[in-house]
């Protein structure tokens, strides 16, 4: 499977898209470069919420790997959703190109690094990673298979997902949301919400128990893009999305002019909840007299 980032995700195939080495060359031939910022965590979250899902053709019993390929430092936090997905038991293997960040690369990836984390000059010199990252990516998902797992249901429905994504009580700083929680409990619950229109991604983590949330501190006048993610020893279940729009901030009504002067004018207005200061601009009309 393969998304493609910028400040916006784009899934480009699943898992389940392909099934012969040609039909998948003959994608990758066909794939045509996304341009625009680097918001790596909000990408990694996307993979996460989009691409390993049974859905999208990922199997449950099946090793996870994510490949990162990036050429320059994230815009947000690409730490925190890295580190959802590493204990998660997803294993990330990071690789830059031209103006990667080494740092970045290295908190991203999973332990061992010196077998994770790659960096190179320049696109070209990708080719020389191909056949040390083959081997590696092959020994890793050996090694793991090899481990013992615990079984989970194949059926993540009722079983393994929440339902019901309610969205009320919204201002505009807050909202609320509750769910209906699966026929299985989770042992925690990761609500990611971010501005639809791009913005870095901000997550709360909560008790597998707990099925309501008040989001705080959020931009007026914006709409949010909500998801609830029910979260196992071994598996994520399918998620709930939400949508909606805090309000507007509140304005200041019926304006008053009193008490004029030759130098001073007297404004009074009904206040507008929730302010805390007020601006006062004034300025002599286009065709006035003097100041």
């Amino acid at each position: 499977g393969l998304s493609q980032y910028s400040s916006d995700p784009r899934t480009e195939w699943d898992l389940s898209s392909y099934s012969t080495r040609q039909q998948l060359l003959e994608a990758i031939r066909n794939l045509r470069y996304k341009g625009g910022n680097t918001f790596t965590g909000l990408a990694l979250t996307h993979v996460l919420e989009q691409n390993l899902k049974p859905d999208a053709g990922a199997r449950l019993e099946a090793e996870k790997l994510v490949i990162l390929l990036t050429d320059g430092k994230s815009q947000d936090d690409a730490n925190l959703a890295a580190q959802t997905l590493k204990n998660l038991g997803i294993e990330i293997f990071a690789i830059g190109v031209k103006n990667a960040d080494e740092a970045e690369l290295k908190q991203v990836a999973s332990e061992p690094l010196e077998l994770t984390v790659y960096n190179v000059l320049d696109f070209p010199l990708l080719s020389s990673l191909v056949g040390k990252l083959t081997r590696v990516l092959c020994t890793r998902i050996k090694e793991k298979s090899n481990k013992e797992t615990t079984d989970f249901p194949v059926n993540t429905g009722p079983q393994l997902s929440p339902t019901d994504l309610k969205i009320s009580a919204v201002t505009s700083k807050s909202m609320n949301l509750t769910w209906s929680p699966p026929l299985r409990p989770p042992k925690k619950y990761r609500v990611v919400y971010y501005p639809s229109k791009g913005g870095t991604p901000k997550e709360v983590v909560l008790d597998g128990a707990v099925s309501s949330l008040r989001l705080s501190n959020l931009t007026s006048h914006t709409e949010y893009l909500v998801s609830v993610l029910p979260v196992y020893d071994t598996v994520v279940g399918d998620g709930l999305r939400g949508i909606t729009s805090t309000l507007p901030l509140s304005s200041p009504r019926s304006l008053r002019v009193s008490e004029l002067s030759h130098n001073s004018i007297r404004l009074s207005w009904k206040a507008a909840q929730g302010a805390t200061h007020y601006l006062v601009l004034c300025s002599a009309a286009p065709d006035g007299a003097e100041d």
